[in-house]
């Protein structure tokens, strides 16, 4: 098992944008593939993200970028747990549930109501820890914004 490694946990900067496309296009195209909702998002998550009242974080490892997610708004009080991933090279290293942790203490301290996100059954570690962290499944709209998305969650804060 491998320790758990150090991280610090940081807000947005642009010079990271890349990384964020980077990270979540690997993880896509592993799985998946990148939609055309992903693009807009990847590609301009300044725009599309940040400046709509949303938020990107990074998990850094020494000067490596380790992984990512961002908190998407729907509307007030209430958002999109989205574009988690973390880089092949750091899996296996609890940062993902890091990153969950502090995404929960974040939103808690921002006095939202509710956190939803969009998932897939087959990414049965990544459904593993939502649960863990509270988050139960609710009914998949059928317009969900993202066609690999065969299950959605959400967690009352």
């Amino acid at each position: 098992m491998n320790s758990i490694k150090q991280i610090e946990i940081i807000p947005f900067d642009p010079k990271y944008a890349k990384d964020f496309a980077d990270l979540n296009v690997e993880w896509l195209e592993k799985y998946f593939v990148v939609e055309e909702h992903d693009v807009g998002l990847l590609e301009r998550c300044e725009e599309t993200i940040i400046n709509t009242g949303g938020y990107i974080f990074f998990a850094k490892s020494g000067d490596e970028i380790a992984g990512t997610f961002s908190l998407i708004k729907i509307e007030e009080g209430i958002y999109e747990l989205g574009k988690m991933a973390v880089s092949p090279k750091f899996q296996g290293q609890r940062i993902g549930q890091q990153l969950v942790s502090f995404c929960l203490n974040f939103a808690k301290d921002q006095h939202w109501v509710k956190l939803i996100l969009y998932s897939n059954r087959i990414l049965k570690n990544a459904i593993h820890i939502y649960r863990k962290y509270g988050f139960v499944e609710i009914e998949l709209e059928k317009n969900s914004p993202y066609l690999r998305s065969n299950i959605k969650m959400e967690l009352t804060l």
